[in-house]
């Protein structure tokens, strides 16, 4: 194997046009950066699997080692994912709330012939420095954060954990979109 790789490494120098004082470099780099590298591959897995022995979760230090703390992990992955589709759920209602009251504004005007027509005029609502504005961009900075953690955990290729995440977010939507208002633009003329 090491015989390849130094055959790999003499080709790709023959077709080089750098000069022969850059192999020495490259290659005393490459093996001691590679030698790194391959070691941290090893250890990181890039298949789907099932088991709890030796599971870093997120950080360093948390690691599951038993059937315990990966039912744990399980459970609280799992309420990551439920609050993340309820956080999301929750930021849209907030949303239309701080709106509603100047987004859609009807006012009767005269029409042709002594009629009336109610006319509905859409309005920007919100300023940059407000409450609301403000606790959005709060809001979003978590949602951003929890959606990044839950794709992470995602990428440890755990089977639990990647149902954990699958099942949380699916029982969220579940628990709270149907409460979900659908917002329907409507502009009537009453004659």
């Amino acid at each position: 194997m090491a015989h390849f790789h130094h055959m790999g490494m003499n080709s790709m120098d023959q077709n080089s046009t750098m000069p022969p004082s850059h192999h020495h470099p490259a290659t005393s780099a490459s093996h001691s950066h590679g030698g790194g590298d391959s070691s941290v591959m090893m250890m990181m897995p890039m298949t789907f699997y099932f088991g709890f022995k030796n599971v870093e979760l997120l950080f360093s230090g948390l690691v599951i080692n038993t059937a315990g703390e990966m039912a744990g992990a399980f459970v609280a992955v799992f309420l990551l994912a439920m609050f993340y589709e309820g956080l999301k759920i929750a930021r849209e209602s907030l949303l239309r709330k701080s709106q509603v009251s100047i987004r859609y504004n009807s006012m009767p005007v005269p029409g042709p012939n002594g009629t009336v027509l109610m006319e509905t005029h859409k309005t920007v609502g919100q300023q940059m420095l407000s409450f609301p504005h403000l606790l959005q961009t709060v809001l979003h900075i978590i949602q951003v954060v929890v959606s990044y953690f839950l794709m992470l955990i995602f990428m440890t290729y755990n089977g639990y954990l990647c149902i954990a995440v699958a099942a949380g977010a699916g029982t969220g939507y579940f628990l709270f979109s149907w409460k979900k208002a659908v917002v329907v633009d409507i502009t009537e003329h009453c004659h």
